[in-house]
């Protein structure tokens, strides 16, 4: 308990810091990016890697929530806040809809009918241009992500998820993940655990997608498609599946390399896939495993412990 109290008011001092330190508009910007796809992100390894249910079509509860949150706001004179909470709370729904009938699949089942529910949105979005203007997109979003709204978002988003994955719920989750029939056959309720797995990923990239749009004050079907589910996967995996914070630095690294070689950004994904396989030759399990990284701290100041005795 003490722990995760201090763990919480250092992430809220971080949080205060990150969001009110003065800095310039260009790291603002990378800032902000940051904690949009470290929200999505989070979700998807919920799902991946403390669930094992591994997924192809984030992108499509990303799209749901950037469409709700800029019609609402644009065409309904909606405030910004209760349309981003909408935005989360619709790809739940969607996701509702989708995972009453797909929860009881396994393995690559379920990668593969993800992937079609993300190409099935992406073709709605695109062909419904009476309400979303198709592939033209809609412009002129109110930019209403500002640096603090992002970061504490992030913040209050990544507290509720620690707490989750420490919890009955997330031993819960384990369970599934480890051995979905040992799970079902001590009499939990395996298919209702999947799906409370998925509603909670699904609302936290309904609300990435809804502050993307904010951000970008732009968006069109082209930025939900299924290059941008893999790169959330991959984020997952290249963190460490079961480790949240893993996920995070994961999440970092990436957004800070594609910033980096921007200016060749034609080869862009040629260095991310380079980066990408080079982490799985060198650590196959990602970059902290199944362990969160203050339990490196740990086992270290144990390994210290034995060596003076």
């Amino acid at each position: 308990m003490k722990k995760s109290l201090l763990g919480a008011l250092f992430l809220a001092a971080l949080g205060a810091a990150l969001a009110y330190v003065p800095m310039d508009y260009y790291t603002e910007g990378i800032l902000m990016l940051l904690c949009i796809n470290m929200i999505a992100a989070m979700g998807v390894s919920l799902l991946t890697g403390f669930t094992g249910i591994f997924t192809l079509g984030h992108a499509a509860y990303m799209a749901m929530g950037a469409y709700t949150a800029a019609i609402l706001i644009m065409n309904y004179d909606v405030p910004w806040l209760p349309s981003v909470l909408a935005g989360g709370v619709l790809a739940a729904a969607l996701a509702w809809v989708v995972g009453v009938p797909t929860m009881k699949l396994t393995g690559d089942y379920y990668a593969i009918a993800s992937l079609g529910l993300c190409e099935a949105i992406r073709l709605v979005i695109e062909n419904w241009q009476s309400v979303t203007r198709g592939a033209r997109g809609i412009p002129g979003i109110d930019p209403y992500t500002t640096r603090a709204v992002a970061v504490w978002f992030f913040v209050i988003l990544a507290l509720f998820m620690f707490n989750l994955i420490y919890s009955r719920w997330g031993r819960y989750f384990r369970a599934c993940r480890d051995d979905v029939t040992a799970a079902s056959l001590l009499g939990f309720n395996t298919p209702s655990i999947r799906l409370v797995s998925l509603l909670i990923s699904a609302f936290y990239c309904g609300i990435a997608g809804a502050l993307l749009g904010g951000y970008l004050s732009f968006i069109q079907p082209a930025m939900f498609d299924m290059m941008k589910s893999t790169e959330l996967t991959s984020l997952v995996v290249f963190g460490g599946l079961g480790s949240m914070s893993g996920t995070l630095l994961a999440t970092g690294i990436i957004t800070l390399i594609t910033e980096l070689f921007r200016p060749i950004s034609q080869y862009r994904m040629l260095i991310y896939g380079a980066v990408l396989v080079m982490v799985m030759v060198l650590r196959p399990d990602g970059l902290l495993g199944s362990r969160e990284i203050w339990e490196f701290r740990r086992r270290r100041a144990g390994a210290g412990k034995e060596e003076s005795r």
